[in-house]
């Protein structure tokens, strides 16, 4: 027995020192510190691609979404640490899913709408009369809402939230474009029944999320303001009709009332 613990002494001490660096101990923290990130890497990756297949799904649309080019499965695993090859529903689940865009080869993002500057997105949104969604178009490309706002900004276009979802819906605005308003609808604005006072108005608009384009209340503030500093001012002397006043019409004179001196 003691042959036996002798031997397997010996092996564990040869581990142990084969695991060590040689060097009589120099560099031994930076390789131990080199040890152990490669074994939290290791243990990320195996952490992902044991992740759910949803999770992993979400990760490569993700890069897909970001990138916006088209990769190859060995790039999105060298990107993301799912290995799409080795992982077959994961595979399939990215040739079906409806965000994702696969020619054989590559995968790529595929956005509801294919649009890749303001120019076609003005065009789309000249396509549908009735409004479009913005939500359907936040995913055409990376800078489709600063492009949304500066056509919204050249009066190209109005942005307007739904009644139903608060959700911005995208309007052409062009005379070009025929309008059709339900009949039922324009019953329903007529028949809505406005405070009298702006503040009122105001107020509600604010409490449906809505910014007002007047301020009654600093309008107000300011014509007060401007109405006490006119009448500090000293009003201007009237002139009457004198008798030093030069009449014209003397035959006339019932039109002229001169004032006493």
């Amino acid at each position: 027995m003691s042959a036996k613990s002798g031997s397997s002494r010996a092996a564990k001490s040869a581990a142990v020192a084969a695991a060590l660096p040689s060097g009589n101990g120099r560099g031994t923290a930076a390789d131990a510190a080199k040890f152990s990130n490669n074994t939290e890497r290791l243990q990320h990756i195996n952490s992902i691609r044991k992740a759910p297949v949803g999770a992993q799904i979400k990760r490569v649309i993700g890069l897909l979404f970001e990138k916006r080019q088209a990769l190859t499965p060995e790039q999105i695993n060298e990107a993301t640490f799912v290995d799409i090859n080795a992982n077959k529903a994961v595979f399939d689940s990215l040739q079906n899913n409806p965000k994702v865009r696969y020619d054989g080869k590559r995968f790529s993002y595929k956005s509801k709408h294919d649009l890749k500057d303001k120019n076609q997105l003005l065009v789309l949104v000249r396509k549908f009369p009735e409004g479009i969604a913005v939500v359907d178009l936040k995913d055409a490309y990376p800078t489709v809402i600063e492009d949304l706002q500066a056509l919204k900004a050249a009066g190209q276009i109005w942005l307007l939230s739904s009644f139903d979802s608060q959700e911005d819906v995208a309007y052409p605005n062009d005379p070009r474009v025929p309008i059709k308003v339900d009949d039922d609808l324009k019953e329903f604005f007529r028949a809505i029944e406005l405070p009298l006072d702006m503040l009122d108005i105001e107020k509600d608009l604010q409490k449906s999320g809505m910014k007002p384009a007047t301020d009654t209340t600093a309008r107000k503030a300011a014509a007060q303001v401007q109405g006490g500093s006119s009448k500090s001012k000293t009003k201007k002397k009237k002139h009457g009709i004198t008798k030093r006043t030069k009449l014209t019409n003397a035959h006339l004179p019932h039109l002229f009332l001169l004032d006493k001196d």
